[in-house]
């Protein structure tokens, strides 16, 4: 049968009036068939064929109905519509010629009634713009789709809802998470952290105290189901504008995650939909104020204090009944982020603090302004504060111990805070029995010196890095200079191990001879001459290392090269605190060392401390491997699961052959060289003395195969900033704590001759070794390995002296000058005329202004010791800080 086309009639027969099949083209006119209509074809209908009815002309009945409408409507510029009434319609459209009339812009025209313009019509004809709409699944289906979607999410979140339980147990300690600090016997506490809380309840908490948290911390608790979605989404737009000034978690959330055991602190999606369950459930079934009361015994404040009773007591020196409301609002501003808000204050920034203690006033207002509007614009300054009290944790020898424990902590990221909140057993490396030898031995055999004059012991386990024990001072709380960790001094003759690991690894062997001149000059750098200006002629490395003989080590180092010999000296640890000092621009003080002052490293003129001496050693102790220095072997929760775990990184510097020959020299040291002093009896001993011109800085560093300790000694002493008076000094050698260090001037000055490396320093370190080691196994040192070839720099004499054996030299008394072997001493880097150290300033050196000079007086914040405020590793000091004018 004959299909409808497009626009028209069966067969494509155009209706009377329509438009024609394509724009543009003329009518269809057929004879016989008036109005240019044909005879209708006919069509099937119920299975049988008929026509439709027509008039006599051949034409339907309602044709003439329908021209008369178009001719109607296009006279009436209407635009009408012909064709309705059963026969399927064509979209009308205005053509180029306008509407109405015959032929061209009448009735069946381009544009005329019934007709189509241009872009119009339906099938191909409609507009591009309509298309894409076909392809759009209907609005009933994407409707359907939502709610079914809608339904799964949410009867995901019923299920997970009603299989949450509602938590029972409370954590374990929550009313005591103190830490707990130990030495290395796992057993006995170095220090207990924390305070218990006091708990209060809820009716004796003023309600203004109450109301100032809540303005804060959570303005909905008191209608809230637990969780405040206008909260969250309030957070995280003042979050992205920069204007926090309230969390996203309710106060009910905070309660459950801080006292329920199972709600963890990780940060997790998971967690967090968790605790919003929790929280509902815990509204649904625990009273507002016992919700509220629970919160405020257990949310930290700072200042070690746990509950609101003990930061009433720790701040205002009150009970919670007496807070007003400027003081209840001041503590609920400290909520946020206590841990910051210390450090601080200490630092007497109190900007972030007062905007707290504002924000929490004003709401207070807006809540109630019967009550609390008269308190909007109270002035921060009219607080008055109690008295920071010092803890007595961190009095005595332990401060220095838990000073360096938590800047190690800090560095992997455990705060103070963290140790004050979260109930953490910290196992540290330091031996009690070993830590109270060393400050015995220092005060022996310091009793009766000035002040000013200092000594610092620093031991290390050379296999695994663990610092086993220290000695920076006597009292933290009134001297918190950390020396053993912090002071860098010039390492003297001691760096002179490392240009002979250096000698050994390019090759070259203990046999090799080189002239022991008495001055050198070498390029960059002023002249280097011998203790005494004594010439040595040809000598080995074994006798230039026991006389610690210069000009020996100026040539070696030339020889192998000063970068190698850095290298050697970086990689063993050396160095690398002086990074902390602004004067050193960041460069670790070897490499400083070597681009300022040339040659003057090969015989110390780099700042090292003492850790840094002995963890450096290790490298000849333990076969050319170095373990980085540590205090830490691990930490733990209360119930003993891990939190951190040791972090010590070992690494091959040097080969054991290198290590074994370079300790034969240095054992030749003790055995009869400078450092005879050291020798403790049948134990092997090996070390290295050092000391640079005018006795300020004085060093030994010796080790058995067990232990590695060096021992360091400096006078500094402190001047008005002119540097024209020397200021009167405690027992700590410090000035008055009236005077602003601003107004201090550090300088180095000689020591007595008798506290060159080989006096005092080896004599600390022959006492305190002798009592730590006594019931160590006694072991050897790996024998000689007579690595490398003979590489003469000077032609030996045909009979040269015999090197000392363990037969030869026969150890000296104490005090003996070590049978005639030069005492370690002059020739060494010294402070140039008119120039003064700094504290911790180590790269004082020689030279007139030129090449090889250090850098020149500056300013160093807080002495620019590597635990100063913005170095990396900053310390933790315990409130109020104590004075740290001292180096």
């Amino acid at each position: 049968m004959m299909m409808p086309q497009p626009g028209g009639m069966p067969g494509g027969m155009p209706y009377a009036g329509g438009a024609p099949q394509h724009p543009g083209a003329q009518p269809r006119r057929d004879a016989g068939a008036p109005g240019g209509m044909p005879p209708r074809e006919p069509e099937q209908r119920g299975g049988e064929l008929r026509r439709r009815d027509t008039d006599p002309t051949g034409r339907r009945a309602e044709a003439a109905f329908e021209d008369t409408q178009a001719m109607l409507a296009a006279q009436a510029g209407t635009g009408s519509r012909a064709g309705e009434g059963g026969v399927r319609r064509r979209r009308a459209g205005r053509g180029a010629g306008g509407p109405g009339g015959q032929g061209p812009e009448g009735l069946g025209g381009p544009g005329g009634p019934g007709g189509y313009g241009p872009g119009d019509g339906d099938g191909e004809d409609e507009p591009k713009a309509r298309r894409w709409t076909r392809f759009l699944p209907n609005w009933k289906i994407v409707m359907a789709s939502f709610v079914v979607l809608s339904a799964g999410v949410f009867g995901m979140i019923a299920v997970a809802y009603a299989n949450t339980p509602v938590p029972e147990t409370a954590q374990a300690g929550v009313d005591d998470r103190g830490s707990v600090v130990y030495y290395r016997d796992k057993k006995t506490p170095i220090a207990r952290l924390g305070v218990k809380r006091t708990p209060v309840k809820i009716s004796q908490i003023p309600k203004h105290v109450q109301d100032a948290v809540i303005a804060l911390e959570n303005q909905s608790f008191r209608t809230d189901s637990g969780i405040d979605l206008a909260g969250m989404a309030r957070s995280l737009w003042s979050t992205v504008s920069g204007a926090q000034l309230q969390g996203a978690s309710t106060i009910t959330q905070q309660m459950a995650r801080g006292y329920y055991d199972g709600l963890s602190q990780e940060v997790s999606v998971q967690r967090k939909i968790k605790e919003i369950f929790v929280a509902v459930k815990i509204s649904k079934t625990l009273e507002k104020d016992e919700i509220l009361e629970r919160y405020l015994n257990i949310i930290y404040f700072g200042r070690g204090a746990y509950g609101i009773q003990a930061a009433s007591k720790a701040f205002f020196n009150k009970n919670i009944g007496q807070l007003t409301p400027q003081e209840g609002a001041y503590l609920a501003g400290r909520i946020q982020n206590p841990d910051a808000f210390d450090i601080q204050e200490q630092a007497g920034n109190y900007a972030a603090t007062k905007e707290r203690f504002g924000a929490a006033l004003r709401n207070m207002a807006e809540i109630d302004p019967a009550a609390y509007g008269k308190y909007a614009g109270s002035s921060f300054e009219d607080l008055k504060f109690a008295k920071v009290k010092v803890s007595q944790t961190f009095k005595g020898i332990k401060g220095y111990m838990l000073n360096i424990v938590f800047r190690e902590l800090k560095g992997r990221g455990i705060t103070q805070e963290d140790l004050e909140t979260k109930g953490y057993k910290v196992y540290t490396t330091f031996d009690k029995k070993m830590m109270e030898e060393a400050q015995k031995a220092v005060k022996a055999r310091t009793a009766g010196l000035e002040p000013t004059i200092h000594a610092s012991i620093a031991s290390v386990d050379p296999k695994n890095g663990r610092v086993l024990a220290f000695y920076s001072g006597d009292d933290f709380v009134n001297d918190f200079n950390n020396r053993a960790f912090d002071s860098t001094k010039q390492a003297a003759s001691a760096f002179k191990p490392y240009v002979l690991a250096a000698w050994l690894e390019s090759g070259r062997s203990l046999d090799s001879y080189v002239d022991g001149m008495a001055t050198i000059k070498m390029p960059g750098t002023t002249p280097i001459s011998n203790s005494g200006n004594t010439a040595y002629g040809a000598i080995n490395m074994i006798k230039a290392m026991a006389s610690s003989v210069n000009t020996v080590f100026v040539q070696m180092g030339e020889v192998v090269t000063l970068p190698e010999v850095a290298r050697i000296a970086k990689e063993a640890g050396v160095g690398e605190t002086a990074k902390y000092n602004p004067s050193y621009g960041g460069k670790n003080a070897v490499d400083y060392a070597v681009d300022e002052q040339k040659f003057q490293v090969t015989i110390g003129s780099a700042s090292v401390t003492a850790v840094e001496q002995a963890a450096g050693y290790s490298i000849f102790a333990n076969e050319g491997k170095h373990a980085d220095w540590h205090t830490v072997v691990k930490v733990t929760k209360i119930d003993g699961s891990p939190v951190l775990a040791e972090q010590a990184t070992v690494r091959q510097v040097i080969s054991p052959e290198s290590a074994a020959d370079a300790t034969v020299a240095l054992q030749a040291v003790v055995k009869g060289g400078t450092g005879a002093t050291a020798n403790i009896g049948s134990r092997p001993v090996a070390g290295k003395t050092g000391t640079n011109n005018g006795y300020k800085d004085a060093w030994f560093v010796g080790f058995t195969p067990q232990i590695v300790t060096a021992v360091g000694m400096s006078k500094d002493v402190p001047y008005n900033r002119a540097g024209t008076r020397k200021l009167k000094v405690d027992k700590y050698g410090l000035p008055s704590r009236k005077i602003d260090d601003s107004k201090i001037l550090w300088k180095e000055e000689p020591m007595p001759s008798f506290i060159g490396g080989g006096g005092t320093p080896t004599q600390i370190w022959h006492d305190y070794m002798q009592a730590v080691t006594a019931k160590d196994e006694v072991q050897q040192f790996p024998p000689r390995a007579n690595t490398g070839s003979q590489s003469n720099l000077a032609t030996p004499k045909p009979t040269p002296s015999p090197t000392p054996t363990m037969d030869d030299n026969p150890f000296p008394d104490s005090g003996d000058n070590g049978g005639g072997w030069p005492e370690d001493g002059g020739g060494e880097p010294d402070n140039p005329d008119g120039r003064e150290c700094l504290p911790w300033d180590g790269s004082c050196d020689v030279g007139d202004g030129g090449p090889g000079d250090g850098p020149p007086n500056g300013e160093i914040t807080d002495n620019g010791a590597a635990g100063a405020p913005g170095a990396p590793g900053a310390a933790i000091m315990p409130t109020p800080a104590a004075s740290g004018r001292r180096p």
